[in-house]
C-alpha cells in the first residue's frame, strides 16, 4: 500500500512536471521512460527520509510526554526506575540498598530509593510492587490456573466489580403497519457484585541466595507468587464459600452456600444439574444428554471441567459402535477433546462417586467472572526466621456466577 501511494504521487509528479505544454498551440514535450524512473526514484527517496525524519521525531517525543513510561497493554503503565529501585529494595533491603549506594556516592539513586518507597507506602502491608510484575504474576497464573484459562478475567483499581443481571424478559410481539402496540413488559434487572477477597503467599530465599548474581530475582519470585495464589484461588474458585474469598462455582448448585445477604446465590437461580444415569459412575450416554442439555448459544464455546482420575474413567469408554468417545490432542499443547470439545484438568473437582459433582460443562467466558484487582503488595521480612528472608505478599481476587444459563454439571447417581 505504501509503494502504491509513492508510486502514483511520483507519477503524478513526474507528468505535471515533464508533460508540460510550452505554449497554445505548441505540441507537448513528452517524457521518455527514463525520465520518468529517475522521476520516481528521486521522489521515493525523498519521501522516505521524510517520513524517517517524522518518525524519529515522534517516537521522541512520545518518550519525553510518558517520562520514560511505557503501557504494558492493560491500561497500566510501567515505571523502569521504580522497578529497579524496587528490585533493589526487595533483595537487599532500604537501609542495605542505599548503604551501597552511598558507597559508591550515588546521590541520585539514593534519592530515587526513598522516593520510589515513599511511593510503594508500606502502612497498607507492604510496599505496592511494580506494575510489570503484577503483569508478570497474572500472566504465569493463567497457565497454571485451569479456570483463568477459560473464565472471563477482568482487572480492575477498586475493591470489586459490579454488573447487572437481566432476566432477558423485554416485551415483544407481531402487530400490522396501522395497528396498535399494546404496553409490552420490561425486564427485570438486578445488580452483581464480585467484591475481592485478599489472598497471600510467603516464600523464602536466604541472604546468599538472593545476592547471588546467577540468580534473575525478578522471575523466581514471580514464579514463586504465581505458583501459590493459583494453588490457592484454584480450590476458591471451584468451592470458595465467598467470605473473604471468591464464591466457587460448585456453590451455586443446590444446596450450595448463598451469597451473604441474598436468598440465593444469584438472580439467575441455580446451576442446570445432569444426572449421570448410573449409579457411583459416569456414562456415555449420561455425557451426552450434559452435553445437550446446555443451550445451544452455549455450546459453541463449551469445555469440559473435570479433575484427572475422573478424566481417566472416561477416556476408557466407548460408544455403542466400539469407538472411544475420548480423543487426545493431536499436538503438544492441545487439549483432549471429549465428544468434540476441548477438557480442561482440574485436581480442585471431585471425583467420581456417589452424588459427587463430578464434571462441569459450559461457556465458561460468559458463565464465570475472575476479578483481579491490579496491585500486589511485597513486604521484606528479614528477622521472623532468620536466616531466612521472607516475601510477604498480598493480593486482592474476587470471582463468581456471571450467567448460572452458561454452564450445566453433571451429578453422578447416588448408589443403588
Amino acid at each position: 500500500m505504501k509503494m502504491t501511494a509513492i508510486r502514483a504521487a511520483a507519477l503524478a509528479a513526474a507528468s505535471s512536471g515533464l508533460l508540460a505544454v510550452r505554449a497554445e498551440g505548441q505540441p507537448a514535450k513528452i517524457a521518455s521512460i527514463d525520465e520518468l524512473n529517475n522521476a520516481f526514484v528521486a521522489f521515493k527517496e525523498h519521501y522516505n527520509a521524510r517520513q524517517d525524519r517524522i518518525e524519529a521525531a515522534l517516537d521522541e517525543q512520545a518518550l519525553k510526554a510518558a517520562g520514560e513510561l511505557v503501557n504494558g497493554g492493560d491500561g497500566q503503565l510501567t515505571d523502569p526506575e521504580y522497578r529497579k529501585t524496587f528490585a533493589s529494595y526487595v533483595q537487599r533491603g532500604a537501609a542495605d540498598a542505599e548503604a551501597s549506594l552511598i558507597e559508591k556516592n550515588s546521590v541520585g539513586e539514593r534519592a530515587n530509593i526513598r522516593a520510589a518507597m515513599s511511593e510503594g507506602d508500606n502502612s497498607a502491608g507492604g510496599y505496592l510492587a511494580p506494575v510489570e510484575w503484577d503483569r508478570q504474576v497474572r500472566k504465569a497464573q493463567r497457565h497454571l490456573s485451569p479456570m483463568r484459562r477459560i473464565s472471563q478475567v477482568v482487572t480492575t483499581g477498586v475493591n470489586g466489580y459490579s454488573t447487572l443481571w437481566s432476566n432477558e424478559s423485554w416485551g415483544s410481539g407481531w402487530v400490522g403497519e396501522t395497528a396498535n402496540r399494546p404496553q409490552t413488559s420490561t425486564t427485570n434487572l438486578s445488580p452483581l457484585v464480585f467484591p475481592t477477597g485478599e489472598i497471600y503467599a510467603m516464600p523464602a530465599a536466604t541472604q546468599r541466595l538472593l545476592d547471588d548474581a546467577q540468580l534473575n530475582f525478578e522471575e523466581w519470585i514471580e514464579a514463586e507468587l504465581a505458583e501459590e495464589f493459583a494453588r490457592q484461588e484454584g480450590v476458591a474458585f471451584l468451592s470458595g464459600d465467598g467470605i473473604n474469598k471468591p464464591l466457587g462455582l460448585l456453590q451455586y448448585l443446590p444446596g450450595g452456600v448463598a451469597a451473604a445477604g441474598q436468598p440465593s446465590a444469584h438472580p439467575g437461580g441455580e446451576l442446570g444439574v445432569t444426572v449421570s444415569g448410573s449409579a457411583s459412575e459416569a456414562t456415555p450416554d449420561g455425557l451426552i444428554n450434559l452435553k445437550y442439555g446446555l443451550a445451544t448459544p452455549y455450546r459453541q464455546n463449551a469445555n469440559w471441567l473435570m479433575s484427572s482420575n475422573t478424566a481417566a474413567a472416561i477416556a476408557k469408554m466407548k460408544d455403542g459402535d466400539g469407538n472411544f468417545i475420548w480423543r487426545e490432542g493431536l499436538a503438544a499443547g492441545q487439549p483432549a477433546t471429549l465428544l468434540g470439545s476441548p477438557v480442561e484438568i482440574d485436581e480442585n473437582m471431585p471425583d467420581i462417586a456417589a452424588d459427587a459433582y463430578a464434571i462441569a460443562f459450559g461457556d465458561f467466558n460468559r458463565g464465570y467472572l475472575i476479578n483481579d484487582r491490579i496491585g500486589v503488595r511485597v513486604l521484606r521480612d528479614p528477622y521472623t526466621a532468620k536466616p531466612y528472608v521472607l516475601f510477604y505478599a498480598t493480593k486482592r481476587v474476587g470471582g463468581g456466577v456471571l450467567d448460572p444459563k452458561a454452564i450445566r454439571v453433571q451429578r453422578i447417581a447416588a448408589a443403588a
